[in-house]
């Protein structure tokens, strides 16, 4: 594993009905729903890691802190951009933003832990 603070990792969407509120269920307006705006900003950071970790190694996420400022209509493009901010043996620290055009959409940090796919796989199927 080859990790350092400074990586980073973007992610360009259009909002289409299935990531509104209303069709989640996280609403009822058809906007951008806040758990789709997180499973972006979560995706964005597997991207970024995804080649920098060993053979049976992958992250799972343990925390997350986000705020979600603006509301996305269905056809806006959004960017999600990620950069980790800290390594901490096999914890990483990522802050991400998301902007629809010149609006900040979202913000917040996520974190992750590398751990061994395998043993991971057993421990929650038990």
């Amino acid at each position: 594993m080859t990790l350092v603070p400074g990586l980073r990792s973007q992610l360009l969407v259009m909002v289409e009905r299935e990531d509104t509120a209303t069709k989640i269920g996280s609403g009822d307006v058809p906007v951008l729903a806040t758990p789709r705006l997180l499973a972006l900003a979560e995706m964005a950071t597997v991207q970024a890691v995804r080649p920098h970790l060993g053979a049976g190694e992958t992250s799972v996420g343990t925390r997350v802190q986000l705020e979600h400022l603006a509301a996305s209509p269905v056809g806006a493009h959004v960017e999600i951009s990620t950069e980790l901010t800290e390594v901490d043996g096999r914890r990483l620290v990522f802050s991400f933003v998301a902007r629809d055009r010149t609006t900040v959409v979202g913000q917040g940090t996520i974190e992750r832990i590398v751990v061994d796919r395998e043993r991971f796989m057993e421990r929650a199927t038990r």
